[in-house]
């Protein structure tokens, strides 16, 4: 979902606010959050979960393409921790019916299709 996207679903579904008004509220949302969490500080949106921000300390590496040994630099790194709370209600709906999503885009795992040798067939 796209930020044009919230600005829309928040034009749509709540009403009472015109297409900038909602445009603005939701920028205006998303920068308190960059300036919280530039203090340093936690989110915690309750049912949702935790934006923190973490310092890394500088550490040795490798360069991928040619192996030699690098330095990564220190830097800070932003981490979410879903809530329980939101945790149940996304496997709520994969148990429901609805399809999980399948981020490879490859075939899904059939459900019972092992073999009893701990193997499991593809599903296309």
């Amino acid at each position: 979902m796209t930020k044009a996207e919230i600005v829309q679903a928040l034009y749509s579904k709540v009403g009472g606010f015109s297409r900038k008004e909602s445009a603005e509220l939701v920028d205006l949302v998303f920068e308190m959050m960059k300036e919280t969490l530039g203090r340093g500080e936690k989110i915690k949106i309750s049912g949702f979960g935790n934006f923190v921000l973490r310092d890394k300390r500088q550490r040795p590496g490798r360069n991928p393409q040619t192996g030699q040994p690098i330095r990564i630099s220190e830097r800070r790194v932003l981490t979410f921790k879903s809530s329980q709370i939101l945790k149940q209600a996304l496997n709520q709906r994969q148990v429901s019916g609805m399809p999980a999503a399948n981020p490879s885009g490859v075939g899904a795992v059939a459900m019972g299709a092992g073999r009893g040798d701990g193997s499991v067939v593809a599903k296309d």
